[in-house]
């Protein structure tokens, strides 16, 4: 059964940086349109960033020039590069990707940067 696991999270300082990690899991050919996403407790959960099916990169404003899609082909695994963190990046992160037919989800990992 594939699963996406992150990994990365974490309490950092205003202006640190962070790298988050998410895995696949199980034998796959590869991941599609994966992409990068966070939730505010009480608030909506919102696109970070992602690999469209054109094989572009898109960005919320918010954090262009920021953050930083990439991924391994050869090991299953998308990446978000995140410097100059702010106290309102502050959010639980999930990865998602298509595998198959299906949007599989990854279970969150939890960014906290203080002021």
């Amino acid at each position: 059964q594939v699963q996406l696991v992150e990994s990365g999270g974490g309490l950092v300082q205003a202006g640190g940086s962070l790298r988050l990690s998410c895995a696949a899991s199980g034998t796959i050919l590869g991941i599609n349109n994966p992409g990068w996403y966070r939730q505010v407790s009480g608030k909506q959960r919102e696109l970070v960033a992602t690999f469209t099916s054109e094989r572009s990169i898109a960005y919320v404003d918010s954090v262009k020039g920021r953050f930083t899609i990439s991924s391994d082909n050869a090991k299953n695994t998308v990446y978000l590069q995140m410097n100059s963190l702010k106290p309102e990046d502050t959010a639980v992160y999930y990865c998602a990707a298509n595998i198959g037919s299906r949007r599989l989800w990854g279970q969150g990992t939890q960014v906290t940067v203080s002021s």
